[in-house]
Formats: C-alpha cells, sequence, structure tokens
C-alpha cells in the first residue's frame, strides 16, 4: 500500500484498541435488538387498532426466524470467505430498510415482508459481529467480551420493552409510530457498522489483525465432523432459544396483561427486568467462565431454572418477580457461555460456519416455536376472557426447557470424561489446525 493510500486513511493514525472496536460492535447489535423486539410492546395495539389475532402477531416474529433456516448457514459461509466487518456493514443496510418497510405496515404482507427481510439480515449480522468479536479477543477474554457484547443486545431488548413507559407519548399516537423510533435506532446500528468495517479494513491493513484467509468451499459432509460435544451445545442453543425469544419476545407482556391483570407498561416493565438484570450479570458470568472454567457446569444450573419458571407460572400464584428472576439468571449464564464454547470446539476458519449453522437450526426452531405457541393459544381461546387458556402454552415452553436441561447434562458428562475438550478448564488457547494428535470425535466416532 502506498504511503498515500496510508495517509488517508483517517484510523491509520489513531487505531481504536480492541475495546472500542468491541463498542462499535456491541452499538451495531444493540439498536438491531430493539427492533427484534419492537413486536410484544405493541401487541395490544395490532390486536384493537388493526384486528390481529395472537397466529398473526406470532407469525410476524417467526419471518424473523423461518427465512433464517436457509439464509444464514450461508451468511457464515459468507463471513468465513469475505470477513465479518465486510458482511456486517452490507447485512446493517438490509435490517434499516426492513425496519422502515415494517413501520409502513400497511397491508399486513408489507408488515411480514419488512420483519423477513429485517429477520434474514439481523441473523447474518448477529453472526457477523459476533465472529468478529472472536478475531478480535482470540483465546484470553474471549468469553467476557462476548458477555460484554450480549449486555449491549439486552440493552436494545430492554429498553424495547419500557419504551411504553419512557417513550409514551410515541405510544399515544397508535401503533405505528413506535416502529418508526424502532427504525431510527435501527439507523444508529447502520451507522456504527459501517465504522467498524472502516476499522477492521485499516487493522488488517495495518496488521494488527490477520488479513482474511478465504475458506474452502463447504462440503455438506464436513458438518459431520463436528465434535458431538458441538452437537450438544447446539440443542441447549436451539431448545434454549425456542423457549426464552417466543415467551418473552411474542407473547409474555400479552401474558402478564390478560393472565395476571397488569397494564401494558407494568407488563413491559416486569418483562424488561429479564434483559435488565442480564445487562449486568452476563459479564460476571463471562468472567467468572474466563477466571475459572467450569463452562458446562454453569450451563446445567442455568439451564435448570427455566423449566422451573415455567412451573412456578402455570402452577403457582407466586409474585411474577420471582419467575423473573429466575428466568433472567438463566438468561445471563447460558449466552454468556454458551457461543465463546462454541467457539473452543470448532477450528477458526470454520468458525462463521459453524455459528451459522447454529444460527440457521435456532432459526429454523424459532420460527416454530411461535407458530406453535401462537396455535396453542389460540385453540385453547387465551385471552383476557379465559386466562387459563395460557396454561397449555407455559406447558409446551416446559417442555422443551427440560429437554434443553438434558442436552447440557450429556455436554457436561462428555466435557468432564477424557473425550473433553478444556470447557471445564480454566483457559484453553485457540485450536490449531487439526492433526493426528488433536483431532476431536465426529458423530460417527461416538460410539467408540
Amino acid at each position: 500500500m502506498s504511503a498515500a493510500a496510508e495517509t488517508s486513511d483517517p484510523f491509520a493514525e489513531r487505531p481504536l484498541s480492541r475495546w472500542g472496536v468491541l463498542a462499535l460492535i456491541s452499538l451495531a447489535i444493540a439498536g438491531c435488538y430493539y427492533e427484534f423486539d419492537a413486536i410484544a410492546p405493541i401487541a395490544s395495539l395490532l390486536h384493537t387498532e388493526r384486528g390481529f389475532s395472537q397466529a398473526q402477531i406470532g407469525f410476524l416474529n417467526a419471518m424473523l426466524s423461518l427465512p433464517n433456516a436457509i439464509t444464514v448457514l450461508l451468511g457464515g459461509i459468507l463471513i468465513d470467505r469475505l470477513g465479518p466487518a465486510r458482511v456486517a456493514a452490507w447485512t446493517a443496510a438490509l435490517c434499516l430498510g426492513g425496519a422502515a418497510l415494517t413501520a409502513v405496515g400497511k397491508p399486513y404482507a408489507v408488515m411480514v415482508l419488512g420483519r423477513m427481510i429485517f429477520g434474514i439480515a439481523e441473523e447474518t449480522l448477529f453472526v457477523a459481529l459476533l465472529a468478529g468479536v472472536a478475531q478480535w479477543f482470540s483465546g484470553k477474554q474471549a468469553a467476557l467480551a462476548m458477555a460484554l457484547f450480549f449486555s449491549c443486545a439486552r440493552i436494545g431488548s430492554y429498553a424495547a420493552d419500557t419504551s411504553p413507559d419512557w417513550a409514551h407519548a410515541v405510544y399515544l399516537h397508535g401503533w405505528q409510530s413506535p416502529l418508526w423510533l424502532a427504525t431510527l435506532l435501527t439507523a444508529v446500528s447502520f451507522v456504527a457498522a459501517q465504522i467498524y468495517r472502516l476499522v477492521d479494513r485499516s487493522a488488517r491493513r495495518a496488521g494488527r489483525l490477520a488479513p482474511v484467509a478465504p475458506a474452502k468451499y463447504l462440503r455438506w459432509s464436513d458438518l459431520l465432523s463436528f465434535d458431538l460435544s458441538f452437537w450438544y451445545i447446539l440443542g441447549l442453543n436451539v431448545l434454549f432459544a425456542s423457549v426464552f425469544f417466543p415467551f418473552r419476545s411474542t407473547f409474555a407482556i400479552e401474558y402478564f396483561q390478560d393472565a395476571k391483570d397488569l397494564t401494558l407498561q407494568q407488563a413491559g416493565l416486569t418483562n424488561s427486568w429479564v434483559f435488565f438484570a442480564a445487562i449486568f450479570a452476563t459479564p460476571v458470568f463471562g468472567y467468572l467462565a474466563d477466571r475459572f472454567g467450569r463452562r458446562s457446569l454453569m450451563m446445567v444450573i442455568g439451564a435448570l431454572l427455566m423449566p422451573l419458571v415455567f412451573l412456578i407460572l402455570g402452577t403457582t400464584h407466586w409474585s411474577l418477580w420471582i419467575s423473573t428472576a429466575l428466568m433472567g439468571i438463566s438468561f445471563s449464564v447460558v449466552p454468556a457461555i454458551i457461543w465463546p464454547a462454541t467457539a473452543m470446539l470448532v477450528e477458526p476458519r470454520r468458525l462463521g460456519t459453524a455459528f451459522g449453522f447454529t444460527d440457521m437450526m435456532l432459526n429454523l426452531c424459532l420460527a416454530l416455536s411461535n407458530i406453535t405457541a401462537g396455535w396453542i393459544a389460540d385453540r385453547a381461546h387465551a385471552g383476557p376472557a379465559h386466562p387459563s387458556g395460557y396454561d397449555a402454552m407455559l406447558w409446551y415452553f416446559g417442555i422443551l426447557s427440560s429437554v434443553a436441561f438434558v442436552s447440557v447434562v450429556l455436554l457436561w458428562r462428555r466435557e468432564s470424561s477424557p473425550r473433553g475438550h478444556g470447557l471445564e478448564a480454566i483457559q484453553v488457547e485457540p485450536r490449531a489446525s487439526s492433526g493426528p494428535e488433536n483431532r476431536r470425535l465426529s458423530i460417527a466416532d461416538r460410539c467408540e
């Protein structure tokens, strides 16, 4: 690169530290998470002002996930080939367009299209930003960095849930104004992603970060070479998300209004405390994972709390703050550990593909879970006139979360055995290229 080109780079003379890059990445995800959770606070408005059914509202959030059953794996492969920052910049632009279409919202098909475009882009953006964190924080402090990343994402979710309170004047204008507010915050994410791309490109040109090494073309048989521990952790990731996000991001606020007699503002505040607690607790658990190890054991404890939440909601009249606190702890522990632990099980050159495949399966199950939960609620005639109709939906989420717990127990048993990969160790260095001495057991080896 010529001297003129070097001096024309605004980031060449004053490079950002990796913590500065993390701040940009975190800002990029925070605004998109606000948009992701923007439907639940206006669910009652969509009922009264537009006559939407539970199934229609569930479908709006299902469209965030259903197309990603295919596209996010392609996005992960693209990330491995082109680099996280470039893909993040492109997908952030699509997120902004999808948010704007959702805010236009008429007819219903336009709103569905907007949620679909946003969902396709947002999931690949999430994978790209997560892979970016893994590259900038390879090895040491990876769990803490990813936990801080997730904390900023929770700020976006918390702000969306509490928006009926702090943006009360916006809600007075009906269902559409809150969606335009969400679009504005998505625009902030877009700007942050563009700056991140410029900083990342500058760092790679200056040699402060390794240049992007194009990955080999994916062979579908390569997916089977992922270790059995990867499949256990995938099961936990997919099932945990299929419970948490459909409940908290789609149905919880309306459930609290109809079954627990809360106002919209009270229901939003109660729901938001799960995300509020995660803002502060997630980095703590990420630090503990880096400091003491015991990653799979911590995930066992976090996963156990989730079925207890639905048991309490479905069978007792205990304070909602008990179930909220338990879900907040669970939601702080599992995401803080599960993604850096996944990175420890996969070669760096295939990290984007692994994250993309995980997100593909996660989104397929998220879409099906949103649709299924909405169908169950409609079949049981759940609503203010029949609050007990929500019980079937609660048991559905309880069963799914119990299966997730079984998956992580199997992971813990494997990682505590000689076939483990160091998830219980205090610190693990980045994996080297595979060789005979460090080859991991694949699914085909599990019966040995």
